[in-house]
Parts: C-alpha cells; sequence; structure tokens
C-alpha cells in the first residue's frame, strides 16, 4: 500500500503528527518498535504543558493523543525500522516485519538515555542502575539513592525519587553555579530534606558483590581523589539513576539525512535537505527538547508534508 505519510515514531512529535495528518485526510502510518509514547511515556508529571490539568503525567496525555490519532483514522504498527530509501519519489521504509512507502516520511524517532559509560554500569541496569524514575523509583522504598546529573530533567526525576527514597545524592561533574536546571526546580531541591550534593565529581565504576548494586566509586575532578559509597549493611543495595542526556535514535539516518551531533538538521518547516521527508521532535537539531515543542513539531511537519503532497 502507498500511503500518504509514514511517521516513524509514536512519541509526542510523531502522534501530533499523526493527529494533523489524520484530520486533514491523508492516508497515515505510524511506525514505532517499541513503547507509545517515547519518553513522554515514562514521565511521571508533566507540569508545564499548556492546558494541562495538575494531575497530567505522560501516560495520561499520550492516551489522550493515541485516542485522538485513531479517531482520524491513523493507523499504527509495532516494528523496527531497518533502512531507508529516500532516493525516489516514493520513499521506501523498510522494518523486520515489512517494507512501508509513502509520498511523504516524518521522521520522529526521538532519543534515548545517555549512559556514563563507566565500568559496570551496564552489568547492573535494572539490578540498581536506572535511566527511568518513573519505572524504578519504588523499587528504593525507604532506600539511598544517587542521581547522576543537573539539568532539568535530572532534578525532575531526582524529585521523583525522593518520593521513595529516604535520601537522595546528587552528583554532578561541575559547580553548583553551573547547573543546569530551572531555578524553581533546584529551589524545591535545595530546600528537600533529603537531599544532598556532590559537586565536582563523576561515577568513576559501579559494583556488586550479591548481583545488586552496593558500590559506587566517585572521582573528584579537580583533585583527582576517588571516594568509595557503599550500601548500609541492613540495606543491602542502592540505587544509581543516570541523567546526563539522551542520544538521537537516528543512525539510520546516517547518510541519508543532513545530520549535526548525530541530530537531524531541518529548517523552521521541519524540511530535513530531501524533498518530502521531515523530522520532528526530540530526533532534530533543536535549543528545546519539551513535550510542548516536540507536539509543535509535529503539527507543522504534518502541515508542511501535506502541502508537498498536494504540490506533486
Amino acid at each position: 500500500m502507498l500511503y500518504d505519510v509514514v511517521i516513524i515514531g509514536a512519541g509526542p512529535a510523531g502522534l501530533s503528527a499523526g493527529i494533523y495528518c489524520g484530520r486533514s485526510r491523508l492516508s497515515t502510518l505510524i511506525i514505532e518498535k517499541t513503547k507509545v509514547g517515547g519518553q513522554a511515556a515514562i514521565t511521571s508529571e508533566i507540569e508545564n504543558y499548556p492546558g494541562g490539568d495538575a494531575e497530567e503525567t505522560g501516560p495520561s496525555l499520550i492516551g489522550k493523543m493515541v485516542q485522538q490519532a485513531e479517531r482520524f483514522g491513523v493507523q499504527r504498527v509495532a516494528d523496527e525500522i531497518t533502512a531507508v530509501d529516500f532516493s525516489g519519489g516514493e520513499k521506501k521504509v523498510t522494518g523486520k516485519k515489512g517494507e512501508y512507502t509513502a509520498k511523504a516520511v516524518i521522521v520522529a524517532s526521538g532519543a534515548f538515555p545517555r549512559p556514563i559509560g563507566c565500568p559496570g554500569e551496564a552489568e547492573f541496569i535494572g539490578k540498581g542502575v536506572s535511566y527511568c524514575a518513573t519505572c524504578d523509583a519504588a523499587f528504593f522504598e525507604g532506600l539511598e539513592t544517587f542521581v547522576v546529573g543537573a539539568g532539568d530533567s535530572a532534578i525532575q526525576e531526582a524529585l521523583h525519587v525522593a518520593r521513595f527514597a529516604r535520601k537522595v545524592t546528587v552528583i554532578y561533574r561541575r559547580s553548583q553555579e553551573e547547573m543546569r536546571a530551572a531555578k524553581s526546580l533546584l529551589q524545591k531541591a535545595f530546600d528537600n530534606p533529603k537531599f544532598s550534593f556532590i559537586f565536582h565529581s563523576v561515577v568513576k565504576e559501579v559494583r556488586g558483590e550479591t548481583g545488586v548494586l552496593d558500590t559506587i566509586i566517585i572521582e573528584n575532578t579537580q583533585t583527582g581523589e576517588l571516594t568509595e559509597f557503599h550500601a548500609e549493611e541492613d540495606d543491602g543495595t542502592f540505587g544509581l539513576f543516570v541523567f546526563v542526556g539522551f542520544v538521537p535514535q537516528t543512525d539510520i539516518f546516517q547518510g541519508k539525512l543532513a545530520m549535526e551531533g548525530g541530530y537531524i538538521v531541518t529548517d523552521e518547516n521541519m524540511l530535513t535537505n530531501v524533498p518530502g521527508v521531515f523530522a520532528a521532535g526530540d530526533c532534530r537539531a533543536k535549543s528545546l527538547r519539551q513535550v510542548v515543542t516536540a507536539a509543535a513539531d509535529g503539527a507543522i511537519a504534518a502541515v508542511q508534508a501535506e502541502k508537498f503532497i498536494e504540490g506533486h
């Protein structure tokens, strides 16, 4: 089947694009390899999305978007895209389950958490190391936890962890003055008695003698001094939550689309360097990665895709 538009990714950008495409009566297919909603689906609170109520969560907002897209006839399929061919008038997208063809493609593949890259990290994922507070914070009820990072996402996640953990220690490689999170978020953390901070430090290694994380080795970036933190005997473990940025999921587009640091380059209309191919959301080069900007990207990409199709 030849679709008008194929959308790669079902996060806020992809779903927003689908809503606008479906509303314009374009035959539209959204392809998502993992959970619908992307990063938003694992975000506990979304306080800054315009129009959202006080209890709005990532899953609740995504659920509304999915219902809207379905209402407008948008189709969805679960598949992992392995190759794309944007060279012809009809764009071909190949997945593990099949091939999809469209007049226009919107790439909304998002980004995934960046690991620290230290010894032991991969070994203890799910055994103390986590990249999602919403998913795993409850497992550390009453325990000590560490959070790596100092941007908006890191502090937001740390505040969520603090609802469960008895102590949250934020580790940051720079000074307190260089913390990048919004002042309002930082103030909440500073005012919370569960919080403590270790500055000018990075995690060098994580270990566990019994199959779960029980040791973190931290290096002072100014002095090179190493400090070991051990889980208390009664606890047996603690949590390490990592929030140091994201890696764009754009590998399959290398050599196919113009990139900048792994992110897809677009103009203000979300058009890539290939006619008929648009990019939206966290996978594209931009200054702010939030649900609201992803949704806006998706809407713009959909409108421009419709104009492209009408002109060809």
